[in-house]
């Protein structure tokens, strides 16, 4: 990846306006920034959160607080609890994600 036309900037999440996405149950709340080509979130899912698809989009996701249940297309099943982090590459494996408690996250993609 080249990162390159993003100047220095400082990011207040909290003023970022949210956008919300509902799961199978539960709901995804957004704040994105974009940067050209990179796409950078800060994501809430609510305790009970179920995607309501497979994602095969490549993300680089760092868990910050709760915990989040990861299940890849193949059956495999990762748990990311704060301080963890997963990536994955587009079109390279299907994955939904869940959680009980709820999670917040910071992804980039």
């Amino acid at each position: 990846m080249q990162m390159s036309g993003i100047p220095f900037g400082i990011t207040d999440w909290s003023s970022i306006e949210p956008t919300f996405h509902k799961g199978e149950t539960g709901t995804a709340i957004w704040r994105t920034r974009n940067f050209g080509d990179i796409r950078v979130r800060m994501v809430e899912y609510t305790p009970g959160y179920l995607a309501d698809h497979w994602c095969t989009k490549g993300h680089i996701l760092f868990c910050v607080e709760g915990e989040l249940h990861t299940e890849l297309k193949d059956g495999r099943r990762f748990i990311l609890s704060p301080g963890m982090n997963y990536q994955v590459a587009d079109n390279a494996e299907p994955h939904r994600s869940h959680t009980s408690t709820g999670a917040k996250l910071f992804i980039v993609d």
